[in-house]
């Protein structure tokens, strides 16, 4: 059964949409979201299709599902806002930058954490590396009940946050910390999305506030510079050093978060001040 675990957390007239990874939940953007609310940030945390359940709940859907809900977030998030940020972590990242190419009139700015366009860090499998080929396989009817299991060190340098994130994960606490492993449908599934916005990144209008490890387990730098040389938009990239690749609760979670504050704050000053330069000019009686 899926638990759902949206968190919507009420703020100020600038609004960030807050995206969690594959297999993943709403919790590992929850740090994240109660410090943006607390700098005064209206906050949305989305619970992406299919996730929070079973692996056949997650079967169940597939990448247009995912897009959909972050879609119906946002919408549901801009009723409330002046400016809307969407900011998302792995996939969720990936999902963001989609938004962003669908919507460039109604997305002001972008956190990219963790960018997976690629599963090629230090620890993934040599395996793992041919994900790629995931849509072709599972088209075949190949693979469905094969599933990438997780391994250490989980995408968490801290061993004490590790222990208990892969603690409630292994026990089948799926609303909390996710599933043990990544289904293959699904992986084909992110593949699919992740070719289709990868030949997009010249549409993104958004600036870009990128996070990401410079020994990111599961994503390599190479996911940076396709941001950084693809969109359209400035890039602001914060490299940090003593994180694997759920930077939203690793180490420097702290870094992450206010280096989002800043860039968001600054976007929306200039917006503010561009509003009131060409505001009409009040007429003496």
């Amino acid at each position: 059964m899926i638990k759902p675990s949206e968190f919507h957390l009420r703020g100020g007239r600038a609004g960030v949409l807050l995206i969690h990874g594959l297999t993943g939940t709403p919790t590992e953007m929850r740090y994240v979201g109660n410090c943006l609310q607390r700098a005064g940030f209206s906050v949305l945390g989305v619970h992406l299709a299919g996730h929070c359940g079973s692996v056949d709940d997650l079967l169940a859907t597939g990448w247009r599902d995912w897009a959909a809900s972050v879609a119906d977030a946002a919408d549901r998030l801009r009723e409330d806002v002046d400016h809307l940020f969407v900011a998302g972590l792995s996939m969720g990242a990936v999902l963001a930058l989609k938004l962003a190419i669908d919507r460039p009139a109604q997305v002001d700015g972008l956190g990219l954490y963790g960018t997976t366009f690629f599963h090629d860090g230090w620890a993934t499998p040599g395996i793992g590396r041919l994900a790629f080929l995931l849509p072709l396989v599972t088209s075949l009817g190949i693979g469905r009940s094969r599933v990438f299991a997780e391994a250490e060190p989980y995408g968490i340098k801290d061993e004490r946050i590790r222990q208990r994130v892969v603690g409630a994960m292994l026990s089948g606490a799926s609303e909390e910390a996710g599933l043990a492993g990544f289904p293959w449908p699904a992986l084909a599934q992110f593949q699919s999305l992740s070719t289709r916005v990868r030949g997009r990144l010249g549409r993104v209008r958004a600036p870009c506030f990128v996070a990401h490890s410079a020994h990111d387990d599961i994503a390599s730098l190479r996911n940076v510079r396709l941001i950084e040389r693809g969109v359209r938009a400035p890039v602001q990239t914060l490299l940090l050093e003593d994180s694997y690749h759920l930077v939203t609760i690793d180490r420097e979670r702290s870094k992450v978060i206010d280096g989002t504050i800043a860039f968001f704050r600054d976007i929306v000053a200039h917006r503010e001040a561009s509003w009131s330069h060409h505001a009409p000019l009040a007429i003496a009686k």
